[in-house]
Formats: C-alpha cells, structure tokens, sequence
C-alpha cells in the first residue's frame, strides 16, 4: 500500500506563527502536529509535545522551539518504509511530499490503522 493511500491532509503555519495560535489551529482542525513552512518549503514541525514543554509562554513563536529537522517521505513510498522512518528517527508525524511540495503527513495512528497491510517480513531484517 502507498503513502498517498493513508495520508490525511496537513495543516501549514509559517514559522511567526505565535505558539497560542498555532494550539488554536491544531484545536480547530483536531490535529496533533503543524508542519512549518516559510516560502513553501518544509523547516519544521510542532506538535502538541512542543506546546504542552512552553505551555507558561504562548506568546513566543513557533520558530524557537519548532523541530528542525524535518524527516519526510515521497507519496508514492510503500507504508512500510514510512513504519521503518519513523521507527528509526523516534518520530510520530511524518509529512509527505510530491517532489519538493508537501502534499500531506501519516502519523503512527495512520500506520496502526492500516496495520494489516504492513508487510511482517519486512521488520525480520
């Protein structure tokens, strides 16, 4: 099964987003993750994690404690390799991309939800 088979649509915020409005996206779109995007590139993520952690000061911007590193997959990459990326890099939000563009995110839910169609053999390696 393909990537662009689970993956639900992202939510983007730029990265002078403030923290308060970046809990109020994810809390009006029911989400756990924003993807930070600045001139259409992917430099980061946030997730619930980072705004629970800086919780006494909403004012600052996502920019200060946004991860950087910004692991993502081709929609078109089997769901195992997604399960095997996040496995490795300790990652539960995983933005998906057409070419250089980011068409969507799965998340482990995602992956747990389709579960029957992760191939077992896989993960023996």
């Amino acid at each position: 099964m393909r990537i662009k088979e689970i993956m639900k649509e992202t939510v983007t915020v730029s990265s002078k987003t403030s923290l308060k409005d970046a809990a109020k996206e994810m809390t009006e779109n029911e989400i756990g993750s924003l993807v930070v995007v600045d001139q259409n590139k992917a430099v980061g993520i946030l997730t619930e994690r980072d705004i629970i952690r800086n919780i006494s000061n909403l004012k600052q911007k996502i920019s200060e404690i946004m991860s950087e590193q910004v692991v993502s997959i081709d929609e078109n990459e089997d769901i195992d390799n997604a399960a095997e990326l996040m496995a490795k890099n300790k990652i539960k939000h995983l933005p998906v991309t057409s070419g250089e563009e980011i068409v969507g995110i799965v998340t482990t839910t995602d992956l747990i939800k389709h579960c029957d169609d992760l191939n077992e053999d896989f993960f023996l390696d």
